[in-house]
């Protein structure tokens, strides 16, 4: 199983910044497509964004189409999700999962396909 550990959440105002990180201790993440999702208070978990293996393919949830950016190093088994012009609604814990079945990003890909949930990091966009 590919375990992936989230970080760089926090408190911020709205209109700010956070860049999330995404790593694997031990792991090679060349050959993986990483997905975000995030789940807010009461609602269901959802899709944020996905980058393909070689992170040449990206895709975004219309919600944040334009604010985030999604980004990895693989030299660094890295990748980052940086988010701009934050907005109370982007308020939730943002996770980082694995496709362990394609490199290629899909936003539709199967739950079955990915590793576990991590911990999560929190993100909480007040004033």
């Amino acid at each position: 199983q590919v375990q992936l550990v989230e970080s760089g959440g926090g408190l911020v105002q709205p209109g700010g910044s956070l860049t999330l990180s995404c790593g694997a201790s031990g792991y090679t993440l060349d050959y993986y497509a990483i997905h975000w999702f995030r789940q807010a208070p009461g609602k269901e978990r959802e899709g944020v964004s996905c980058i393909s293996g070689d992170g040449g393919a990206t895709n975004y949830a219309d919600s944040v189409k334009g604010r985030f950016t999604i980004s990895r190093d693989n030299a660094k088994s890295t990748v980052y999700l940086q988010m701009n012009s934050l907005k109370p609604e982007d308020t939730a814990v943002y996770y980082c999962r694995a496709d362990l079945i394609q490199a290629m990003c899909d936003m539709e890909a199967d739950d079955a396909y990915f590793g576990p949930w991590g911990q999560g990091t929190q993100v909480t966009v007040s004033s």
